[in-house]
This record gives structure tokens, sequence and C-alpha cells, in this order.
């Protein structure tokens, strides 16, 4: 059973950046999700889908794999790059965007 390995993205909701530095480690579906015919619930018999590791460096999570032979595949996260901004920015006669007040 095939594994992933990668850094969580931060919460759309938010602006902060908690619990994405760390690597996570979690087992790909084997089996897929079943609708249950009376309650409705979608349920799985694949136990080792809600099992999730963390740790603290990539390096860890490919050792931890290798050691316990299983097959892993790493996703590099995507590092948004910064943009420069100034205050004085704002006040620039040149704006693209006019400022509204």
């Amino acid at each position: 059973m095939l594994a992933r390995i990668y850094q969580p993205a931060r919460n759309a909701m938010q602006s902060g950046k908690a619990r994405t530095k760390k690597w996570r480690l979690e087992y790909e579906p084997a089996t897929p999700r079943e609708v249950d015919p009376l309650m409705g619930w979608t349920s799985s018999s694949d136990m080792k889908q809600e099992l999730s590791l963390e740790f603290e460096t990539l390096e860890e999570a490919v050792a931890y794999a290798e050691a316990n032979a299983i097959p892993f595949q790493v996703f590099t996260p995507h590092k948004p790059t910064p943009k420069p901004r100034a205050y004085s920015d704002n006040f620039r006669f040149d704006r693209k965007i006019p400022w509204s007040h």
C-alpha cells in the first residue's frame, strides 16, 4: 500500500502558518468508500486510511518508511514567493488601481 509524505498547506480560513512546518505520512486509500444504505453515511473497511504520522523533517519520514518497508511518494510543497510591499506604495501617483478614499 502506497503512502504519501507531504507538508500540509496552511488553513485557507486564517492567515497563520501553524501546523505547516512538520511532514506528514498518510496512506493512500486501498478501497473506495461505501455508502451505508440505511443511514447514508460513508464508511470504509480500510483502517490504514485513518493513520496519520507527523515528523519534524522529511528525512525522518523517509527513514521511517524505508525502515518499515512502506512504499512512499514524496510531494514537495509549493513555497509562495514573497512580494515586497511598502506603505508608501499606497499613495503613489501612478497606481494601477485608484485609491478610493
